[in-house]
């Protein structure tokens, strides 16, 4: 049986584990992502982090990755949804988009600030990305349209456009 971890997750599925910063009912571990040292070297087969990634300090994001990179088995598989910035300043900088929908894009690019933990310290495009997964060994990363694992930000489209960046990569 396959072993995987989703970091951030709420939702409970079979197969998947659930670490969060937060407790709640499905929440197998409570923890952070940039701190997974309560999980062995290559133990998990796929690990899912869903608008996660954006709350990591700049300073903590290489290690955060290197981290997941670490707890991943070899040909493991870590799939990313993060805000894409890019397409959200377009949604900014749109002159027919309404002031609402303009101030919805800047809350997904800073967060939705309801908790101590709802703040994005990180805007991620496509480029910064893959550099950032390259730079910790990731290899084959290519952006997906959908990962079809959670009900989650992942496929949100509010205005009939995705909002997200999805990537998957392997170790």
């Amino acid at each position: 049986m396959e072993n995987n971890l989703h970091i951030g997750g709420r939702e409970p599925k079979d197969g998947w584990k659930i670490l969060n910063i937060q407790a709640g009912p499905a929440v197998d571990y409570i923890g952070d992502i940039c701190d997974l040292s309560q999980f062995a070297d290559n133990h998990f087969d796929h690990i899912y982090a869903s608008h996660v990634l954006e709350h990591v300090p700049q300073t903590k994001v290489l290690g955060a990755l290197a981290g997941i990179l670490r707890v991943l088995k070899p040909g493991g598989v870590f799939m990313v949804s993060v805000p894409d910035l890019e397409i959200l300043s377009h949604l900014i900088l749109s002159p027919t988009a309404s002031v609402d929908a303009k101030f919805h894009a800047m809350r997904m690019m800073f967060g939705g600030q309801v908790d101590a933990h709802d703040f994005h310290y990180f805007g991620w495009t496509p480029q910064f990305l893959q550099s950032f997964l390259t730079q910790v060994g990731f290899r084959e990363i290519k952006r997906v349209e959908t990962f079809g694992l959670f009900s989650d930000t992942s496929d949100f489209k509010p205005y009939g456009f995705p909002i997200s960046l999805n990537v998957s990569a392997m170790k």
